[in-house]
Formats: structure tokens, sequence, C-alpha cells
């Protein structure tokens, strides 16, 4: 089961939450126990950083005071600080919102950010556009993309003899694999597999250019939660 509307709807006057979904019928779970088991995954993950105000406008101007610098000194294009600017009449705040796992025990929660009009959304577009062909040409061997890849490559082994009797399929689950993921050293590798195949820059911007933009969309990554502000 799959949930394809990120659109959430809480109702007080049932106390229900309901879920929107284009494949299944509606997902209703009491607003109490979805609170209660928000609550604990922010108490379990320690991810969340509550603010003291609004940080929109602060993000806004550093992410202008970033790209206008990187243009000064050359380090990107006119045309790149284009498609990276944000802009003033439609920038907001991301929202984080829950959604459940009907398909594993006990109903947990997954976390989602919606930050389509954060000032740094601009730039996280870019450097997806930059990056994501790299890594398709260089890590399409040892990546998954959907369960039709994986039945192909089911069927290969199968054609090259990989597969025997004796053959074990294991299969695992990271928790809160993006919300614990290590910040720093995640950007570190980035630079590790760009120097891995011979990187330098990449449509001539420098990688630690790269590697410092990538630090601004997760650093300046702050969300408002029942009206209240985190990083």
């Amino acid at each position: 089961m799959q949930l394809h509307d990120n659109a959430t709807y809480l109702m007080d006057y049932n106390e229900l939450l309901v879920h929107n979904t284009l494949q299944c019928n509606d997902i209703t779970m009491h607003c109490i126990d979805y609170e209660k088991k928000a609550e604990a995954y922010r108490q379990k993950t320690g991810a969340y950083i509550e603010l003291d105000s609004n940080p929109l406008c602060s993000v806004f101007d550093k992410v202008i005071l970033l790209l206008n610098d990187l243009r000064s000194k050359t380090y990107i294009l006119s045309c790149q600080l284009d498609k990276m600017m944000p802009k003033r009449e439609i920038f907001q705040l991301s929202y984080l919102y829950f959604i459940p796992k009907p398909h594993k025990a006990g109903t947990p929660l997954r976390p989602n950010v919606s930050s389509m009009n954060m000032p740094m959304a601009g730039i996280s577009k870019f450097l997806d556009k930059l990056i994501r062909p790299i890594f398709d040409t260089h890590a399409c061997s040892t990546t998954i993309i959907d369960g039709v890849d994986l039945i192909h490559r089911f069927e290969a082994c199968t054609t090259n003899g990989h597969f025997i009797t004796k053959t074990f399929l294991c299969t695992f689950d990271i928790t809160d694999l993006y919300t614990m993921l290590p910040q720093e050293e995640s950007l570190d590798i980035l630079i590790e597999f760009f120097l891995q195949y011979g990187y330098q820059k990449v449509q001539n911007i420098p990688i630690d250019i790269i590697r410092k933009l990538a630090l601004s969309v997760i650093k300046e990554n702050t969300f408002v939660y029942e009206k209240k502000f985190y990083r």
C-alpha cells in the first residue's frame, strides 16, 4: 500500500486524522494516538532543535548572501545563479507532517518536510539536476531503481547462474535513515565520490563549492510543526 497524496487534514471535531490516498481506502487514526507517536518519534531521534522565533526571513537573507557571494567570486555563472535564487514573492516556511505506515506493525509514522517554496528549494533542485546524472552513470550497477528493476536484476542473476538452490535473499530496513544521517560525513562522502571518478568541477562549479551549497540546504532546513519552529 502506498500513499500518493501528501495532503493531510486534521479533523478536530471527529478527533480523526484522515490521509487522502489515490490507490487505497482512507486511513483514519485518532489525533491523540497520532500526536503521541509523533512526540515519541521526536524524543527518540532527538533530531529536531526548537527555535525561539520564525527563521524564515533570516534563512532567506543567508541564501541571498551566499549566492551573491559565490557569483561575485565567479564560482557560479549568472544563469546558475538565476536557477538557485529564491523568489521573494513565493517563499514560505517548510512544515513537518507525519504519514502512517500501515504496512508495519503498530502503524509507525514517517516524517515528511514539505519545503517546495523554502528559500533553499532552488539550490536543492539545482544540485539534484547537477549530481543525479553523475550518480546514475557511475552507480547504476549497484542501485535498484524500483520493483521492476529488481525483477530484471533477478532474471539476469538467474541467467548468469548466480542463483542456486542454496542462495539466500536478505532484506533490511535502516531506521530513521534521513533524519539521523550524519550531515558533515554525508557531504564528505559526496566529495570522495566526485574525486573517485575524477571530478574536480561539475559544470564549471568546483566540488568544494558544491559541498558548500549542499551544506546550506541541510543546515538551513527549518520548518514549523504545531505552531513551533524547528531546525
